[in-house]
């Protein structure tokens, strides 16, 4: 009997333990629990939000309602919380790890966070030339990794403000 006959006549035979959840669109009306942290503060704790988009190493993406648990790494960029009722709230997060939780939870540990409205571009403009010249410098080579790091938030951050 061939492997594949095997496997199946085994398949068929075996009680059905197993029952498949069906996985569907999110409804309106169904909120995901937030939970925001940093090492020295907690933002959101299991705060019921309508949608959480972020970006992730693979891409952004938006996270509702009944999502696929996941974990993501996080690249430098903006964290997009929409609360029910109320207008969005945008962090700036220069990386870290989203966890989404089968029981509608989502955990996102960050390094650092910040509402993107804190920044200056005027700020971020001159901070990054001075870390695209360190980096494009004569220094050790830690020194520049550093600083191509450090551009690369920076790049980040005029990317989120819209600024060029």
């Amino acid at each position: 009997m061939s492997a594949l006959r095997l496997v199946s006549s085994a398949a068929r035979r075996a009680p059905k333990v197993f029952t498949s959840g069906r996985r569907g669109y999110a409804e309106a009306a169904d909120k995901i629990k937030l939970s925001l942290v940093l090492p020295h503060q907690s933002i959101f704790t299991s705060t019921e939000v309508v949608q959480v988009n972020i970006s992730a190493a693979t891409g952004d993406m938006g996270i509702l309602a009944n999502h696929v648990p996941s974990i993501e790494p996080l690249r430098p960029g903006v964290v997009e919380v929409i609360e029910p009722g109320s207008a969005s709230k945008k962090w700036f997060v220069s990386g870290g790890f989203a966890t989404v939780h089968p029981n509608n939870s989502l955990t996102i540990n960050a390094v650092e966070a910040a509402p993107l409205e804190d920044f200056s571009p005027e700020a971020i403009r001159a901070n990054l030339q001075e870390a695209l010249k360190v980096a494009a410098g004569s220094g050790s080579e830690e020194d520049k990794m550093e600083a191509r790091i450090e551009a690369d938030v920076y790049e980040a951050l005029q990317h989120a403000l819209g600024s060029k």
